[in-house]
């Protein structure tokens, strides 16, 4: 069986749940597809009545649901709590905004004389949403959120360490009134994909994950002639110049790199220093690490989670063992537990240009940290990098920070913080980071037909 829960603290295997059959997914793309048939007519205000529902269940059982969260994916209850807040806040962006963000736009078009043109946003079908592990509902809301106010059904393949997350979405939207195929948790295996993409039912896909999942996925989509959009790895630079509060920078690059045990997508992974202040930086960054607390994340005091399972533990430890085999060196700079999917706190230094941790990605607590000689050396750095996601600039002068902002070839920059991660404000990467948007009007219009409807009074004939 592919899908099961298995707790990153203790290890212990929890329960265990039988792959989608073939058949089981023809049913639940063809019940998805009359949903939406029906869904499709309904007003936008009824459609995002069951998002505020949603959310309201959301918020009265918030502790509840994180649980699940912790369980899974051994996420700290503080920032699993977070997550929850997060997922209500993008639903009652949508409950507030949809009617407005799907209204016709006219043209004011004068090809055919005086034409009446408009710009109509019809929603398409079945989406087939491909989901990571490290954000076990904010994913999942984040496509359906939208896609539901546009009138659109979601079809879900979710992680496989994250199966109980995945249905207790499935659940949250029955229990909020809609309709049996509006959210649809399948635990699909890997063979079926290509058979769901397939489908005449699925008219997009839509894949938060790993660059090869999604060069995979994304070339499924086109040999079948689907939409897609792809929000895959990211190597975020935190830059930090010569007239930043250094101590503040090294406050938040310790929040950037270590929240969610590093393994966010838009984490603070390479934290590039201009000269003048990196030996302070580095000073202040280890100060602030060596602080962290790693343990049981139920427990109150635990600030540092452990990672989603020992194979990503396996993971992280190969790519530092050949970082340091190619030159690099490390640092630990906290103890963790020897029960769990722990690593500890690192940083890596030394990093030249041919060393494969260059242009890696490291998904956990092990900061990349270099020195640049000046503002123009750590943009080079920066855009030196295959992933263009989000990153940071950090600087007493805003004005010039932004225009910092505007040389980084990435899709999202936060000015003197770690991340822009937010209910209001679209998510999107360039380069291998993905295509496509999500989030606000960009989201919401990435799998609608944007019909035009042109009326015309003339005379005569061509």
């Amino acid at each position: 069986m592919t899908y099961q829960t298995i707790n990153p603290y203790t290890g212990q295997t929890v329960k265990t749940f039988p792959d989608a059959t073939e058949a089981e997914a023809d049913a639940a793309l063809k019940t998805a597809h009359d949903t939406f048939l029906e869904w499709r007519s309904r007003p936008i205000a009824d459609r995002v009545a069951v998002l505020a529902k949603a959310a309201e269940i959301l918020q009265e059982n918030r502790s509840d649901y994180a649980a699940t969260l912790t369980l899974e994916m051994g996420k700290i209850t503080a920032e699993a709590e977070a997550e929850v807040d997060l997922c209500v806040g993008m639903l009652r962006y949508y409950v507030e905004h949809g009617e407005e963000l799907l209204a016709p736009r006219p043209i004011p078009a004068k090809g055919y004389g005086d034409t009446d043109v408009q710009l109509v946003n019809d929603p398409m079908g079945v989406i087939f949403a491909v989901e990571p592990w490290n954000f076990p509902y904010y994913q999942v809301v984040r496509i359906t959120a939208p896609q539901a106010t546009a009138g659109n059904v979601v079809v879900l393949k979710h992680a496989s360490n994250v199966p109980q997350s995945a249905a207790r979405m499935e659940r949250l939207f029955l229990e909020a009134g809609a309709p049996e195929g509006l959210l649809t948790n399948l635990y699909l295996p890997h063979d079926l994909t290509e058979h769901v993409i397939a489908s005449p039912y699925v008219r997009g896909v839509a894949l938060t994950g790993s660059e090869k999942a999604g060069g995979h996925v994304a070339s499924l989509a086109a040999k079948h002639l689907k939409k897609s959009t792809l929000e895959l790895g990211g190597a975020d630079a935190f830059i930090v110049l010569d007239d930043a509060d250094v101590d503040k920078a090294a406050d938040w690059a310790v929040f950037g790199r270590n929240w969610n045990a590093g393994q966010v997508c838009v984490s603070s992974k390479r934290l590039i220093v201009t000269d003048a202040v990196y030996d302070r930086f580095l000073a202040r960054y280890r100060e602030g690490t060596a602080k962290l607390v790693a343990g049981d994340p139920a427990d109150p005091k635990t600030t540092l989670a452990p990672l989603s399972s020992a194979g990503a533990v396996e993971t992280l430890k190969k790519q530092v063992a050949s970082a340091v085999e190619q030159g690099a060196e490390v640092e630990y700079l906290a103890e963790v537990p020897d029960q769990g999917a722990f690593f500890p706190p690192a940083i890596v230094t030394g990093i030249t240009e041919d060393n494969d941790a260059f242009h890696t990605e490291f998904f956990g607590p092990v900061a990349q940290i270099y020195r640049a000689k000046d503002e123009d050396d750590a943009v080079r750095i920066a855009n030196d990098s295959p992933f263009g996601l989000g990153g940071s600039v950090i600087s007493n002068d805003i004005h010039h920070a932004q225009e910092v902002a505007r040389r980084l070839d990435t899709g999202m920059v936060a000015i003197n913080h770690p991340t822009v991660v937010a209910a209001d404000i679209p998510f999107g990467g360039v380069k291998n980071s993905g295509y496509g948007h999500e989030l606000l009007d960009l989201g919401l219009k990435e799998f609608v037909n944007q019909k035009v409807i042109a009326v015309a009074d003339i005379d005569g004939a061509f």
